[in-house]
């Protein structure tokens, strides 16, 4: 699959021009690669990519196996079942999508001794919106607190999906709340430092109110195949 360096770099352009624009320091590129192939994963990795996000654990498995000469950091940023623990524990760099705290104890329990702590950030229903996964906002600080306790996790941030409103103002609205979620629980917990929101269609507002990484998949990869 042939995906062309300049589209990823007019993205890491417009990244920084965003990022600048707010006085910001720029955000990280994370590939959406969900429903992708592995081919397309190795091609962005040829140039230079390196972060990926899959929605679905048994499908990241998969390209995590057909990709194992490569050193890429796998993000799971779909919603995550219970009997999903061992492996996401086992298997990927960052959890975005901690949304309970039931999950915290398996998470830990299952993080192989020898690796770095599993990053993870909580996601929040920002818009609560009865059909997205995500805690209340009122639930950040306790999930937080509980996950810190954990040696093998490490609490890097907040993560967000707000709902697609037609209008750019509804979902500045969206992003602002989410940055003044992240800065009180930065009070609480300094090291702090991830703020994911943002896609392909709303990045640059989501960097100009703070977002540090990015989620994009369809401005990279171009329109999703139908899921495996």
């Amino acid at each position: 699959m042939t995906i062309s360096p300049a589209t990823r770099q007019a993205l890491l352009e417009r990244i920084d021009a965003a990022a600048r624009a707010a006085g910001r320091t720029p955000a990280r590129l994370l590939a959406v690669s969900k429903t992708q192939p592995a081919e397309a994963i190795r091609a962005l990795a040829a140039q230079g990519q390196r972060a990926f996000g899959e929605n679905y654990v048994q499908e990241a498995l998969t390209k995590q196996r057909e990709l194992a000469d490569l050193a890429l950091e796998w993000h799971l940023i779909g919603p995550l079942q219970s009997n999903k623990c061992r492996e996401v524990a086992q298997h990927f760099d960052w959890l975005q999508s901690l949304d309970r705290a039931k999950l915290i104890a398996p998470l830990a329990q299952h993080r192989p001794a020898g690796r770095e702590p599993l990053n993870v950030l909580v996601q929040v229903n920002i818009d609560d919106e009865a059909s997205k996964s995500g805690c209340a906002p009122g639930e950040v600080a306790a999930l937080a607190a509980r996950i810190a306790t954990e040696s093998a996790l490490r609490l890097r941030g907040l993560m967000a999906i707000p709902a697609p409103a037609p209008d750019a103002e509804t979902r500045r609205a969206a992003f602002v709340r989410m940055r003044a979620l992240f800065d009180a629980l930065r009070v609480e917990h300094p090291a702090i430092d991830t703020l994911s929101m943002g896609m392909s269609d709303d990045f640059d507002l989501a960097i100009a109110e703070g977002a540090n990484l990015v989620r994009i998949g369809t401005a990279l990869f171009g329109p999703r195949t139908a899921p495996h």
